[in-house]
């Protein structure tokens, strides 16, 4: 089974992002391995990053892609032997270009910009809805 870490700033405080989070990490649960990392600031990220895991900046400058492509890309990842993915979403001022060169990738789910914490739960709806559209799932529809 695939693992998938999501390296981003603290934890959650606020009730209802927690909530919204357990639910997508428990139905992730039937489709991968899900770590959530966390770092307090921008130096404590590189340590984090696995040599082994494909890794992906979550940065407005990256490529921006449809919940299809993103679903074509892990599916990609798992038959190219991939096992290990890292998605790393910086706090509100971004990641720094030390960490985004240190990734494999960078893609933007959108022009707009979005709060780190709420970015969390986005990523993992849309990791949800990547499985589930590669495994012929009804989610999608």
């Amino acid at each position: 089974m695939i693992r998938v870490d999501i390296i981003s700033v603290g934890t959650l405080k606020e009730k209802y992002l927690r909530e919204a989070c357990a639910e997508y990490e428990k139905r992730l649960s039937a489709y991968c391995n899900l770590h959530n990392l966390s770092f307090r600031g921008n130096s404590d990220i590189i340590p984090l990053l696995s040599r082994r895991a494909l890794k992906i900046a979550l940065c407005v400058e990256g490529k921006e892609i449809s919940s299809e492509e993103f679903a074509k890309e892990l599916s990609n990842f798992a038959v190219s032997g991939e096992s290990h993915i890292q998605f790393v979403i910086g706090a509100s001022d971004g990641l720094p270009e030390e960490v985004k060169a240190a990734c494999d990738r960078r893609i933007s789910f959108s022009k707009m910009t979005f709060p780190h914490q709420l970015m969390r739960v986005i990523l993992l709806e849309q990791l949800y809805r990547a499985f589930n559209i590669n495994s012929g799932g009804k989610y999608h529809k």
